[in-house]
């Protein structure tokens, strides 16, 4: 298996999907969770990735939930990997302060994400 970069976290299984293929045309390894259980699963099996995008609402464990448990589980992980929360609320200072998360704004734009990425996993 190629060397993990990017878990895309979130449930719309559209936009999960379209992530993943945009991230893997631009040269990414991708791999994907409907969850925030999947993830910290997937993430467990597959080693420290350089990037987690991260929807906040999903069934079983959502992207608050997620958070709570890497901070309390994997403080290595979520210290050294860049999360970002893909969401369309407006007001996400609270993910910044308090998980030291970046915010990409539903819908996505691909420059964006795009940038994200690179800025995170170029030197990972």
């Amino acid at each position: 298996m190629p060397h993990l970069n990017i878990v895309v976290i979130e449930d719309d299984t559209d936009l999960r999907e379209t992530m993943k293929d945009l991230l893997e045309i631009e040269g990414f390894s991708v791999l994907v969770a409907e969850n925030g259980m999947e993830g910290m699963k997937l993430i467990e099996r597959s080693g420290k990735p350089c990037l987690i995008l991260l929807d906040l609402m999903m069934p079983v464990m959502n992207g608050w939930e997620f958070l709570d448990a890497m901070q309390r589980d994997q403080q290595a992980i979520l210290a050294e990997t860049q999360v970002a929360v893909v969401t369309a609320a407006v007001e996400m200072a609270d993910l910044q302060q308090r998980y030291g998360c970046s915010v990409l704004r539903k819908p996505v734009n691909v420059a964006s994400l795009f940038a994200l990425a690179h800025a995170a996993c170029d030197d990972c």
